[in-house]
């Protein structure tokens, strides 16, 4: 509700979300007056993108995390995303994983303490991006579900993304072109109210941050479900790359 209330008016038509008619909450119950995406012109779901619709939706990543870099998430979750590790006691404990056990609590640190901030989504998988029709008015992508949306750096949400639509070998061969494209669609979207300084400051923190945003969310499966398909070759590269950074 506060989110919809407080913060998604802010966003652009670029960065399309849900239109709220209406919320209403008596302390028990909650109720959501929310716009159709399919009727607004978004009623395509995809499992599998080709390169348009990739680069749709980390378009949509960048300008929604352009919109909130140093804004305070004032009735969000203070660090967004469902994984992060101070809603995961249990799984920590039962990892088996040694090396990501010790390391939890200083991956978690590093992103929470970053320089620059924003909102993440939260739950950026692409089953919550809805596509526009073909030849339709509408453009682009519109996103759903913001349940765990709140502070943290963008590339969680770029990072989850990824894993979301891709194994091991799609992420070998076009993961650093994406990260390249995201880190352009973002820079754009911060030109008119950052320097290019520090624009290119925060670029290079979050790229730094990269490895180890994937790292933490490697570290929620790796309790959670031991063996998930996620956790793979290149799930290791980057956690060894996390690593080395701590």
């Amino acid at each position: 509700m506060a989110w919809y209330e407080r913060f998604a008016g802010r966003l652009g038509p670029e960065c399309r979300v849900p239109r709220a008619f209406g919320c209403h909450s008596d302390g028990e119950q909650w109720l959501f007056v929310l716009e159709d995406l399919d009727a607004a012109g978004y009623p395509a779901r995809r499992h599998h993108l080709d390169g348009a619709s990739l680069e749709q939706c980390l378009d949509w990543l960048g300008q929604f995390h352009a919109t909130f870099v140093g804004v305070a998430p004032a009735g969000l979750w203070p660090t967004g995303t469902y994984w992060h590790l101070e809603t995961r006691p249990d799984e920590l404990r039962t990892m088996i994983d040694r090396r990501l056990q010790t390391a939890a609590a200083a991956l978690d640190r590093r992103l929470r303490e970053a320089s620059f901030q924003s909102f993440v989504h939260g739950d950026a998988k692409v089953e919550n991006f809805c596509f526009a029709r073909a030849g339709a008015l509408a453009k682009g992508v519109a996103a759903v579900d913001f349940q765990y949306v709140g502070g943290g750096v963008g590339v969680k949400d770029v990072a989850y993304f990824f894993s979301s639509i891709w194994g091991a070998a799609e992420c070998q061969a076009h993961a650093a072109a994406a990260l390249d494209y995201y880190f352009g669609r973002l820079g754009a979207a911060l030109s008119g109210r950052f320097t290019p300084l520090a624009i290119e400051a925060l670029e290079q923190e979050w790229r730094a941050l990269y490895p180890l945003a994937w790292a933490d969310f490697y570290r929620f499966l790796a309790g959670w479900a031991p063996g998930h398909g996620e956790n793979h070759a290149y799930s290791e590269r980057m956690l060894h790359q996390a690593l080395d950074q701590l």
